[in-house]
């Protein structure tokens, strides 16, 4: 494993759970024995959208907090043109098969295997979905 994307269910679930940033990330190295740890830009745009539909701003501002803490210590991956040539495969491909993968997933998916990263989720059903994916449930 080259490295790991941390899914957007990631980060929510430890901003809820009210983890620092610094220790819910030194938790994921420890538990999954990988240094390299990035975000995908489609799992940070749901993270601004959640900060957007927060139903207070306290609740907005804790969650911007949390996002900001996160991408001061994290990469991000860009959205490429060969994740989107991955992606685009891959939908057409599970389409054809009949397999409905949610379309963010799918991006942020493939931004980890045009990076040979695993993905670290809480999201099994659909990430799952994805052939060659390396998995890893939160």
């Amino acid at each position: 494993m080259g490295g790991l994307i941390l899914d957007s269910t990631v980060a929510i679930r430890a901003e809820r759970d009210r983890l620092p940033v610094t220790e819910f990330l030194l938790r994921i190295r420890s538990t999954t024995q990988v240094n390299k740890v990035g975000l995908s830009a489609v799992g940070v745009t749901e993270l601004f959208h959640g900060i957007y539909r927060a139903d207070s701003p306290d609740r907005a501002e804790k969650r911007r907090v949390f996002l900001e803490a996160l991408l001061v210590q994290l990469p991000v991956f860009d959205y490429t043109l060969q994740v989107a040539e991955i992606a685009g495969r891959i939908h057409g491909e599970q389409t054809s098969q009949g397999n409905i993968i949610p379309f963010v997933d799918l991006m942020i998916g493939a931004t980890a295997l045009a990076n040979c990263f695993s993905l670290l989720t809480t999201n099994l059903r659909h990430f799952r979905q994805i052939p060659e994916l390396d998995v890893i449930p939160f």
